[in-house]
């Protein structure tokens, strides 16, 4: 999350007098890497996944499953052990994987330790590596402790005992909040100063209110008994009876509720800039689909929540707008910036002449002088007002050792902004003095409990992002539809009953089926001559379709419409053959069986099988000591994380949530050519 410093952070007093500082050096090192590496071409498809866990102590006596703040102390042994480990030590197609600190002291995060290619068997063991992942981390935890990919802890911030060690939330430094403990927090100082420096910007703490789930015996009206409404030790203490705190709704206020969730992120490098924007527009209108679609996190600070995701828990948590920003309080400019900084995609940005301006139709404010310096520079208007848009923030987070730094060698001034810009997208320019290119990283989706269910929804969207490209199909719809679906993929059962704008005709103009376009090849490319031959390699580079000397433009109202996420993904009409359709059409061009990802996102999204957020929800409200109160127990709560991990393990059967025949991978294949 962000870059890690050692050195003295500034307080948001202090930072604010560097803001514009950092601001246009930021500026300055885009444009060097803009003219340095603006026309690179022809890199080929590497991508990654990123899995977040949450480590769980079990007190088997008390029946109580908490948080185990010892991130350091794991890391520091995974280190250890993975600086030990080789390449020949790892399952087949492997390497050494990496371990990495995140906002919670009991979360890690996991990635691949080198990219994975666009061969055909590095997709064929992503679970695989997955799952290694996941075992390496377990057998160097203690006994009793376990990691979780699971999306939100449902007691995190109840009152009682939900970390271990325990610790009190009076002594809460950071973020002041009247349920997390200071500990609960990544000791390094980027995390408590980033808490601290969200709070004093925005003049509040933050305030996140979800609707909470009402069932047969939840009190009416709802007014929570767990908030210590009376307690008086920060000046912020008396914001929750003063109105933070909704009636009928679940109060949390502080960024650990946000971003001590776990989530399930992909990054894909692109063939050149122009690719990669267009991957990324094409991707903004299927984030809130997946969200939906991956939704696991219905209960939150000991209660279920009318909501199934955490995407608006996140947004509340690191909401630094003042309140004239959020148009509470009248500003002499009338400058209102509409949504956190933590939220969906708020503009396309590719030139493709696909991209209509009328698909732009949200308020963006963008800094009208980064703007038109960056028009001055020859960037183009699409991308020079995302830019000039996510410089709207403010650093949040400066170390007074990196204030002055050369602009032609780094990267991370720019970096600053561009890294707390947190949406469901994020456009990603190559770092500098590096081989990597391009890059879109696809953040919506929610961590699923198994490495079979995170691979499959990972290698689902490495094969529609290709499948985009190889058949140049067209996605997009205004982005205020796009706000609206995501509103809505967190609406509890979204998946099942929800309905969501998507557009009709997917397919390029002239074109009744998926053709697909041969790709620019920096590469070997299939023969040309007598049948087609199965391709081995997913591929970047494809040619976009060249503009009709005839375009017939109707209203964009009539390009898109409601459809459930069943239609989405089978298909609706001889126009949409859905997503499961197109990415089947791509498989038929590889040398490629995949089948059984595949047949789990479509029996998700036709209902067959339930979202973890609804079997979650299922199983608090059948367990024998639910109250029908809409409270989750600290009980129920260890025999949910108790059935989580027998079910990720294989040993509890699951069929409502997993396939029948579902068994964890056993994380080694032997190596080529082994004896």
């Amino acid at each position: 999350m962000g870059l890690l410093y050692l050195g003295t952070p500034l307080t948001w007093d202090e930072a604010k007098q560097y803001a514009d500082h950092v601001r246009e050096h930021g500026i300055t090192q885009f444009l060097h890497t803009w003219d340095r590496v603006k026309d690179r071409w022809g890199d080929e498809l590497l991508w990654g996944d990123e899995v977040e866990y949450m480590v769980v102590t079990f007190d088997d006596e008390q029946k109580n499953a908490k948080l185990s703040l010892r991130q350091t102390e794991i890391l520091a042994k995974l280190s250890q052990v993975v600086g030990d480990l080789t390449d020949d030590d790892t399952p087949a197609l492997m390497t050494v994987p990496t371990f990495h600190p995140e906002y919670g002291r009991y979360m890690l995060e996991s990635t691949p330790g080198s990219p994975y290619t666009g061969s055909i068997p590095d997709l064929l063991s992503v679970e695989i590596n997955m799952h290694y992942r996941r075992t390496l981390a377990r057998k160097h935890l203690k006994p009793n402790e376990i990691p979780f990919t699971f999306t939100s802890f449902p007691r995190m911030g109840t009152p009682g005992v939900f970390t271990e060690p325990h610790f009190s939330p009076d002594d809460a430094t950071s973020s002041h909040s009247l349920f997390l403990p200071e500990e609960i927090t990544n000791p390094h100082a980027r995390f408590p100063t980033l808490t601290a420096n969200i709070r004093s910007r925005r003049g509040s703490k933050v305030a996140i209110n979800l609707p909470v789930f009402i069932d047969e015996r939840t009190p009416r009206p709802f007014i929570d008994p767990t908030i210590p409404w009376q307690r008086s030790i920060y000046p912020e203490d008396p914001e929750a009876k003063n109105g933070a705190a909704l009636i009928d709704h679940i109060y949390m206020d502080a960024m650990g509720f946000g971003m001590g969730c776990c989530c399930l992120q992909l990054t894909f490098q692109s063939c050149n800039v122009d690719e990669a924007r267009r991957m990324y527009d094409a991707l903004v209108p299927v984030g809130p689909i997946m969200l939906a679609l991956t939704a696991a996190s219905p209960a939150w600070r000991g209660y279920l929540a009318d909501v199934d995701c955490r995407w608006n828990v996140i947004a509340g948590s690191v909401d630094d707008r003042t309140p004239e920003e959020r148009g509470l309080k009248p500003s002499k400019d009338n400058y209102v910036i509409p949504k956190s900084r933590y939220d969906s995609v708020d503009l396309y940005i590719s030139n493709d002449w696909i991209s209509k301006p009328e698909y732009n139709d949200a308020p963006v404010p963008y800094n009208k002088g980064i703007f038109k310096r960056l028009r001055n520079h020859g960037i183009d208007e699409m991308l020079a007002k995302h830019m000039s848009h996510l410089f709207i923030r403010d650093p949040l987070v400066i170390f007074s050792e990196t204030i002055n730094q050369d602009d032609t060698t780094s990267n991370d001034h720019f970096e600053n902004i561009q890294s707390t810009n947190w949406q469901t997208l994020r456009f990603k320019p190559p770092p500098p003095n590096s081989h990597i290119g391009w890059r879109v990283e696809f953040r919506s989706m929610e961590v699923q409990m198994t490495d079979f269910e995170n691979a499959a929804f990972a290698v689902f969207i490495v094969l529609l992002s290709r499948a985009i490209l190889a058949f140049n199909l067209n996605f997009y719809i205004p982005i205020s539809k796009v706000d609206q679906n995501m509103a809505r993929a967190q609406r509890r059962d979204a998946a099942r009953s929800g309905k969501f704008y998507f557009r009709k005709d997917v397919l390029p103009p002239g074109h009744a089926s998926l053709t697909i376009s041969p790709p620019s090849c920096s590469g070997s490319c299939s023969p040309a001559e007598g049948a087609p031959a199965k391709e081995k390699l997913l591929r970047n580079c494809f040619p976009p379709v060249p503009r009709p000397l005839h375009v017939e433009d109707g209203p964009i109202e009539d390009e898109y419409e409601e459809m459930s996420v069943e239609e989405i993904f089978v298909g609706k009409g001889s126009k949409f053959p859905g997503l499961l359709g197109v990415v089947e059409a791509y498989i038929d061009t590889l040398d490629l069986q995949i089948s059984k990802y595949l047949d789990l996102v479509r029996r998700r999204a036709t209902g067959s099988l339930q979202t973890p957020a609804t079997w979650i929800r299922n199983f608090v409200r059948s367990h024998p000591s639910y109250q029908y109160d809409s409270v989750v127990s600290q009980e129920i709560n260890y025999d949910l994380m108790v059935a989580v991990d027998e079910i990720e393990r294989g040993v509890r059967r699951a069929p409502e949530l997993l396939p029948e025949d579902y068994a964890p991978s056993n994380g080694y294949h032997s190596k080529p050519n082994s004896p």
